[in-house]
Parts: C-alpha cells; sequence; structure tokens
C-alpha cells in the first residue's frame, strides 16, 4: 500500500480508503461487513470512510464493531456530519451548531473512538451561516474530539469560502470528497484548480462508477444478480445516470486497455482516479472480501500520458464534465 498526504497537512493516508456507504448495516449482513473490513486490514488499507447518515447510524456502529481490537494510532478513521439522523426531526439534519455537536458525540460513541481523524460537512448547509458551522469545527478540533476537517461535493466558491474561515478560526480544511471516475469528471474545471491553490484533496468517492466501469453490465444484456443496478434500496437510483448502451459499450471498448496492462477494469478505473495528483485516496466499497482484494491491487500502479489519452478516446463524449453538477449536488432547504 502506498500513502498520500491529506492536503497541506503532515496526516497521511491509504491511496485506497475503505468506506461503507451502501453496504454496511443495509445491504450487508454484518458477518460480510466485517469480513471486508479484515480484508482491507489485511491489505495494507488503514484509511477508512464512513458517515452518521449511512443505514441511518448502522453504519459507523457495524464499522466501530469491526476496526474493535486494532490499534487506533495506525488507523485513519474519517465519518460525515449532514445528512438526517434519528427520527429525522426538525433538527436531525443539517450543519447547526445543535446537530454537530449532537452528531459528533454520536458518531464516537457508535465507532468506539475518542476522536476521528477527519471530520466531514457531508453537504453545503444553505440554511446555516458558514460562520456557525465552522466556529463548531474549531470548538470540536480545540477539544480533540476532530483532528482535522474536510467537506464533501462543496463547489469551489464554497471551498474558497470555508478555507478562509477555517484559517481565520486557526484550524485546517484540507479535503473535499467528490463523486470522481472516469465517466464524472466534474471537478476537474473548478474544484481541482481551486483545491490545488488552497492545499485541499480530494477523497473520491464512487472511482468504478457505481460498478459499471467494471464492465459487468453489458449493454442490452441481462442485470447480473445481486448487482447494483438491482438493488432497490437505494444503488439502482444511483446507477441508473450511467445505464446508458452508448456508456455501456464504451466502456467494453476499455477492456483492451485493461488487459494490455494486467489490470483487472475496476484497478484500471480506480488508477485511473489516483493518477489526478490532487486526489489524496480512493473510496472503494465492497460486499465480498475477494472484491477487496481486487481493488487494492491499483494501489501503486502508475498511469501513463498515452493510456490516460487511449481512455480519453475510448469515452469520448459520455463523459460528464458540467462543473454545476456539483452546485445541483447540496440541497437548497433541508429535507425535515
Amino acid at each position: 500500500m502506498d500513502f498520500r498526504y491529506l492536503g497541506a497537512s503532515g496526516l497521511k493516508i491509504s491511496e485506497i480508503t475503505y468506506g461503507n456507504w451502501l453496504t454496511h448495516g443495509s445491504q450487508v449482513e454484518n458477518d460480510a461487513a466485517i469480513a471486508c473490513v479484515r480484508a482491507a486490514l489485511d491489505d495494507g488499507i488503514s484509511t477508512f470512510d464512513t458517515a452518521d447518515v449511512y443505514a441511518n447510524t448502522k453504519a459507523e456502529t457495524v464499522l466501530g464493531q469491526a476496526l474493535k481490537g486494532q490499534r487506533r494510532e495506525s488507523l485513519e478513521i474519517l465519518t460525515k456530519v449532514f445528512g438526517p439522523t434519528g427520527p429525522k426531526g426538525h433538527n436531525d439534519t443539517g450543519l447547526s451548531r445543535k446537530h454537530i455537536t449532537e452528531s459528533i458525540n454520536g458518531s464516537l460513541r457508535r465507532l468506539g473512538t475518542d476522536y476521528v481523524d477527519l471530520y466531514q460537512a457531508h453537504r453545503f448547509d444553505y440554511e446555516t451561516p458558514l460562520e456557525e458551522t465552522f466556529q463548531t469545527f474549531a470548538d470540536l478540533v480545540r477539544q480533540g474530539k476532530v483532528l482535522y476537517v474536510g467537506v464533501s461535493e462543496w463547489t469551489a466558491d464554497q471551498l474558497r469560502a470555508g478555507h478562509a474561515l477555517a484559517k481565520e478560526l486557526g484550524i485546517q480544511l484540507i479535503s473535499n470528497q467528490p463523486q470522481y471516475s472516469m465517466l464524472w469528471r466534474v471537478i476537474e474545471g473548478e474544484v481541482v484548480p481551486t483545491s490545488r491553490e488552497l492545499g485541499i484533496s480530494q477523497v473520491v468517492w464512487s472511482p468504478i462508477a457505481q460498478g459499471v466501469l467494471t464492465g459487468k453490465y453489458v449493454p442490452g444484456g441481462e442485470l447480473p444478480a445481486g448487482s447494483r443496478a438491482t438493488d432497490e434500496k437505494g444503488g439502482a437510483s444511483m446507477i441508473k445516470r450511467f445505464m446508458d448502451d452508448d456508456v455501456l459499450t464504451r466502456v467494453q471498448a476499455l477492456k483492451p486497455i485493461a488487459k494490455e496492462l494486467g489490470l483487472s477494469m475496476a484497478q484500471l478505473a480506480i488508477a485511473w482516479v489516483l493518477a489526478n495528483d490532487n486526489v489524496a485516496t480512493a473510496i472503494i466499497g465492497a460486499s465480498r472480501p475477494e472484491q477487496v482484494h481486487d481493488n487494492v491491487r491499483a494501489a501503486g500502479v502508475r498511469l501513463n500520458a498515452e493510456t490516460l489519452g487511449r481512455i480519453d478516446d475510448v469515452l469520448g463524449g459520455v463523459v460528464e464534465r458540467d462543473p454545476a453538477k456539483t452546485l445541483e449536488s447540496s440541497p437548497k432547504t433541508r429535507e425535515v
């Protein structure tokens, strides 16, 4: 496993992060989830990403159980706050001082730790003053409950405003967690250049485009049993945007490139996001340990310019690049 610095900080994290967004506490039984975490540890992954909103707090509980007994100092545990949790009352969402304070205490209890290495604002909150949010983050850093602060799916302008406030308050905003893959490149035009300037790294989710870039979905073919595209608990709706025959046909055309390099399709997709020097880590998820073992082999793979150009030629116009998609990711009003 290779390691990279997270933003302009001294914190190193593994190039591959294990995340439990659509699996732990919902799609995968606890024993299987714990087996995947153990596989990640065996493969040298030290960084684990979750969120209180995943499976309405259950995912954090499962991750905490899976990491129990590990040396805490050897791990980097990342979680997030924003989405509705608990009974989803009127203060059970957003980035208010009340919700953040209550959420971090719940997250620490479920994860079985005294602190998290990175606490992330899961989306931008239009209904809470940014000053309130960052003052609360600064207080948590000073209390020792949070070491570093990050955000997720923030625009370039939002990153700039948050970074300025963090600096004023004497804390570090060091990361952004966006969706990023060969097919979804909306951060490249504005978010990445701004992040490079500010010393912010990308912690990217869905590098395999919810499984589409594995090549297992064939245009016009039947959906594989048990795949993300057949999951009615949330997976199918997330993957729908990529289930287009033109997209799937072009993805199939990537197979010869992967074969020439001796990589699986998943490894090629993960290595592609890691080729961006602003990306600190790629988050992988898994429902089986074998998936972890396969994906982790992308660590240390370096794709040359010729390979990157061939991938661009194959995918052509199906790649989504519109920076406005990031703006669309944060709700303008709270869900509850």
